[in-house]
């Protein structure tokens, strides 16, 4: 199975969402800049150090990105962790899905991509970088 590892929601005004969220839920907000298309991290839970594990069993952590007048879909959605991104693509089409574009490297992070499911809703895959040893 591939688990849900991520989420994203879109946003207008980036610092207006960042204080929403951290007002009514205290989750901590993290703008990596215009470098990283505007993207705004949220940390819902900790996560244990050089770890993709979240501190509490099932909870995720997520981001925010600005809308864009040209992008399709742009709603609330969850990120898919998938071992090899070529091979998840395929079956995504295979059944019934569109792959939105070609996988885009997050630097650190690893290889991502959006699609639309058979029923339009908007997902994303991520294959993530090998987890590199402490120290």
């Amino acid at each position: 199975m591939n688990p849900v590892v991520h989420f994203e929601i879109p946003y207008d005004d980036a610092q207006r969402i960042a204080r929403f969220y951290q007002a009514a839920f205290g989750w901590q907000t993290q703008a990596l800049g215009p470098e990283m298309g505007g993207y705004v991290l949220a940390q819902t839970t900790p996560a244990a150090a050089n770890s993709a594990a979240m501190g509490r069993p099932g909870a995720i952590n997520g981001g925010f990105f600005q809308k864009k007048p040209d992008w399709p879909g742009q709603h609330p959605s969850v990120v898919i962790a998938v071992d090899d991104m070529a091979a998840a693509m395929q079956k995504v089409r295979a059944a019934g899905g569109t792959v939105l574009g070609e996988p885009m490297a997050i630097p650190g992070v690893g290889q991502y991509v959006a699609f639309t499911d058979s029923e339009g809703n908007r997902v994303s895959m991520l294959q993530a970088l090998p987890m590199q040893p402490p120290g």
